[in-house]
């Protein structure tokens, strides 16, 4: 009998003992996760307007007009989705998708499309395979701050820096609003 009770001493000792650390590990894990949590709140972001957008637009295709270069131009938002899109006369048919990749580049990787080219060109493995990007200047971001709210891509000028300098001539035209 004294043998049953030291016995049954031992259990409950143990028991015991596994009920507290058991305790002690949810307690634990409570207070962990409760910490962890993020708190609940709205975004407050710049979005690039219809209006801006436009503007963007019409300040890149006069700039390439006053240059003599016939342009499409795809202005893309922060979601990478068209805002505005603008075959240019005299264009041909590739230059619109062109663009966009151009701007969609310039968006994806926060730099214009010619960084980008440049840092694929010189790096030790392959770039990586993001569809919808392209290894060509002409797309620039739009950027508000250092947010990127959106990119601009230009292409039809006899060469991707002409391309770049009527996509900037573009975002110039709503500086005032970038701040």
């Amino acid at each position: 009998m004294e043998n049953t009770l030291k016995f049954t001493k031992l259990k409950f000792s143990r028991i015991v003992r596994l009920g507290v650390g058991a305790a002690l590990i949810l307690v634990g894990a409570s207070i962990l996760a409760h910490t962890q949590t993020p708190a609940v709140k709205l975004l407050t972001q710049k979005a690039l307007s219809e209006q801006a957008a436009l503007a963007v637009a019409e300040g890149a295709l006069e700039k390439c007009h006053a240059d003599g270069f016939h342009i499409s131009v795809i202005v893309l938002d922060a979601s990478g989705l068209i805002k505005v899109q603008v075959r240019g006369d005299g264009t041909g048919p590739h230059t619109l998708e062109h663009g966009r990749r151009k701007a969609y580049t310039a968006l994806t990787f926060k730099r214009t499309s010619a960084e980008t080219a440049k840092a694929w060109a010189a790096a030790q493995t392959p770039p990586p395979v993001i569809e919808g990007t392209v290894a060509a200047a002409g797309g620039v971001p739009i950027k508000a701050g250092d947010d990127v709210i959106g990119a601009i891509g230009v292409s039809g000028a006899p060469g991707g820096d002409k391309d770049e300098a009527c996509a900037n001539a573009g975002i110039a035209r709503i500086q005032d609003l970038l701040k």
